[in-house]
Formats: structure tokens, sequence, C-alpha cells
């Protein structure tokens, strides 16, 4: 089962190392392992550009994981996935879901804001100036929250909410 890695890495060698002296150690059920076999080989497909590679071992893995925090970070990376191949739709409903097992994930928040934000721009384009207002004040929202869980992140976000008027004294 375990993935074969075509660039095989210091970190990603070390990583795969320590992850299985760790399924040796932790007493986790036969399907809790092979639940985290799968979502180790997914971030590395992942990280090598193999998306369908990497979205297989996600849904192998959700449909072995139980532990809900474990569930949202494959979701989460389900998300990332179909939002760098433009899939903005799956990528949120991705990310909601996530958010629905783990509230307190600010990378999902941010990365919602941003697809809310990147549709905001293409309404504006467009001249469609009344979506456009409510996809930028949805990107606000989204990012009030994960500047609130992470005060110390996403700066450019901080930023635009102070020059639109959108900060509600977020780390104001």
């Amino acid at each position: 089962m375990p993935r074969l890695q075509k660039n095989d890495n210091f970190i990603d060698k070390t990583f795969t190392v320590l992850a299985d002296i760790v399924l040796k150690v932790l007493p986790t059920s036969k399907e809790e392992k092979q639940a985290f076999c799968y979502y180790r080989d997914g971030m590395s497909a992942q990280s090598e550009g193999e998306y369908a590679e990497a979205l297989e071992n996600y849904y192998e893995a959700l449909g072995l994981e139980e532990d809900p925090y474990d569930r949202s970070y494959i979701l989460y990376n389900i998300g990332l996935i179909y939002a760098s191949n433009g899939e903005h739709i799956k990528a949120l409903e991705y990310y909601h879901q996530a958010l629905e097992l783990n509230n307190k994930l600010p990378q999902a928040l941010n990365n919602i804001a941003v697809i809310y934000h990147y549709q905001g721009l293409k309404a504006a384009d467009k001249n469609n100036l009344n979506v456009s207002k409510t996809m930028f004040d949805k990107a606000a929202e989204y990012w009030q929250q994960a500047i609130y869980l992470a005060p110390n992140n996403y700066i450019e976000a901080q930023n635009w909410l102070k020059m639109t008027r959108r900060s509600n004294n977020v780390n104001n």
C-alpha cells in the first residue's frame, strides 16, 4: 500500500519514517493505521502535483477515518486540490465540511475567503456590482474569522479589510 515516492527528498523520507514509527508505537486500530497511510500517501502525491492519485488516497482515508478532527484535515486537503484545479464550488463544499468537523481551521476559513474575493473580483470586472459587494462581504466575514483564530497570519487580508473598511476592528 505505501506509495513509491518518485522525488524522494530528505523531508519526505523523514516524515515517512517517523510516521511509520508512530504508527507502530501508538495503540490504534488497523483501520486508523490504514487511514493514516492513505492520508500520508495522499499528501505525498499532492506535493508532487499528482492530484488524481492524491484524491484517490484521500477518499480512501476518508472512508476509513472515524476521528472528526482527522477527517477535517482530509476534507481540507481535498478542498485544496479542487481549488488548485479551479473547481471553486467543490472546494468550498469540502472546506465547509472540514469546518463542520473542526471550526478551528483558520486555513480553511482563509481559503474560503480567497475564493469569495476572487469571485468578487470577477463580478466587478463584469460590472456586476451587487454580486461583487456580496462576495467581498463574504470574503471579509471569513477572513475575520481566520484572523481571530490566527491573529499573526493573513497580513494581506488584514490590510484589505482595513482598506475596504470591512475590518470590524480585527486587530486594529
